[in-house]
């Protein structure tokens, strides 16, 4: 595939799924045995298949019911696309053990792609939990300390 059919992919993933929150059209975009690899070491285990990927996907809209991503920044070679993206939602469910807090938190990351027939086959997540642990109120570092 030509690397702008394949930011295609990737840029419908995001709307089409992920913004929707509509698992059930994950195997348009992703292979069957997709691997996911969190980019935190330390935060998740790889997630291997599309069940695995759509049993995370509902955990994400527990902890985040109203998740959008805005893709910033699309850059592809090969069968390789990444994207830089925006994304905010509220925080409703527990993540990485903090209880639900309310907030409304917006946050950035990157992810990259690799496509094979059309789909995406690895993807590779990193996203700045420290900012995001930040407006939850857990901060890693504490200033003077």
């Amino acid at each position: 595939m030509r690397t702008d059919q394949n930011k295609d992919v990737v840029r419908r993933l995001i709307e089409d799924c992920v913004n929707t929150h509509r698992s059930e059209l994950l195997e348009r975009f992703v292979t069957e045995d997709v691997r996911v690899h969190p980019g935190t070491p330390g935060t998740a285990p790889d997630t291997a298949g599309l069940d695995a990927l759509r049993k995370a996907f509902a955990g994400f809209r527990t902890t985040f019911p109203d998740l959008r991503i805005t893709p910033d920044q699309f850059v592809a070679e090969g069968d390789l696309v990444s994207l830089r993206w925006t994304a905010s939602g509220t925080h409703s469910g527990p993540l990485a053990g903090i209880e639900p807090s309310g907030r409304h938190v917006t946050w950035a990351g990157t992810d990259t792609y690799r496509l094979a027939d059309g789909r995406v086959a690895e993807w590779w997540r990193n996203d700045d939990v420290v900012w995001l642990l930040h407006q939850l109120g857990r901060d890693l570092v504490r200033p003077g300390g």
